[in-house]
């Protein structure tokens, strides 16, 4: 499947990200959407690819940073992946995971990682059959 997949890097294309990235984080204010993203690109490198679908705007978005680790070395981590429910089962979120890997091997990375809710069992059917393996699970505890 050859889809266009495209870096926004404008706050017009951050912006056009909206509602995809709403179904991802919905705590996130759209108002504050743009000045958050962009100071993930400046002080962490963070990286949002997206493809947009002719009738609906942008469907799907793939968001990352390439970060060292000791266990990985060298790694992309994929913080932000989604793809609107409406356009799912399209091949876009395969699209961009491999566009990812891609990017990942051009910056030569070790590998790629994310984490994935554990009740997502599509995304993680996904996941497998792009080669990811479970590797861990996932601790966090908030501190505000």
């Amino acid at each position: 499947m050859s889809v266009k997949i495209d870096e926004a890097t404008s706050p017009q294309e951050i912006a056009a990200c909206w509602p995809v990235i709403q179904v991802l984080r919905p705590h996130v204010v759209e108002s504050t959407l743009v000045d958050r993203v962009t100071q993930q690109q400046k002080e962490e490198g963070y990286r949002l690819l997206y493809i947009r679908q002719d009738d609906l705007g942008v469907c799907a978005i793939l968001g990352f940073r390439v970060l060292n680790f000791l266990w990985s070395g060298k790694t992309m981590y994929i913080d932000d992946f989604c793809t609107l429910p409406s356009t799912r089962g399209k091949g876009y979120g395969g699209a961009l995971l491999d566009r990812a890997a891609e990017i990942a091997k051009e910056l030569d990375c070790e590998g790629v990682s994310l984490d994935s809710g554990y009740t997502r069992n599509d995304a993680h059917r996904l996941y497998l059959n792009k080669k990811f393996q479970l590797a861990s699970h996932h601790f966090h505890r908030n501190l505000k």
